[in-house]
């Protein structure tokens, strides 16, 4: 982000903090697609994660005073949003897995094309515990670092690398099964 962008998302959430509605409006429009994506990666249904987003923005309109700059809000909303699916995962029975297809309709619907998963990789990482999907879509989706990682979940940062080392194997494992190839 540019020092000019930076600067004007900096003014935004300030008049938002001083209580503009309509800057907090701009601040939803702004991250609403950020915290659908990682909401619908966690929760492999469209509606719930649309509820969620709508939670996670409700639960920022209550907490706006807690948050000091952009970066800040940023951290927070990956945080609540990873936490917040997860709850609801631990929460809800087993889901029906969705055909492909129809998830691939929805993703392409709302979001860009993922060059970098696969859709058989999408379908694997739906299938891991919520805790160790949410470590490998806050590293991988959203880049963060595993010391912000645990921090986001409240997790040691051992934790965290034991989730992905071995969500990674898991997901290697089964990748190459399906190809054919044996280990």
């Amino acid at each position: 982000m540019s020092e000019t962008n930076a600067d004007a998302s900096e003014e935004v959430l300030s008049r938002a903090l001083a209580g503009e509605v309509a800057a907090f409006g701009l601040l939803v429009r702004q991250h609403q697609r950020a915290v659908f994506s990682l909401a619908l990666r966690m929760l492999s249904d469209r509606s719930q994660a649309e509820d969620l987003a709508q939670e996670v923005f409700l639960q920022l309109h209550k907490s706006l005073a807690s948050i000091s700059s952009t970066a800040h809000l940023g951290f927070w909303l990956r945080k609540v949003t990873a936490n917040r699916a997860i709850d609801r995962l631990r929460r809800e029975p087993k889901i029906e897995a969705v055909p492909l297809e129809e998830a691939d309709a929805m993703a392409s619907e709302t979001l860009d094309p993922d060059p970098l998963l696969s859709r058989q990789l999408r379908a694997l990482v739906g299938q891991l515990a919520p805790a160790p999907r949410a470590v490998l879509l806050l590293r991988y989706q959203e880049d963060m670092d595993p010391t912000q990682i645990a921090r986001a979940l409240s997790l040691s940062i051992n934790t965290v690398k034991s989730h992905l080392k071995r969500s990674l194997a898991q997901l290697r494992k089964q990748m190459e099964q399906s190809a054919g190839f044996s280990t």
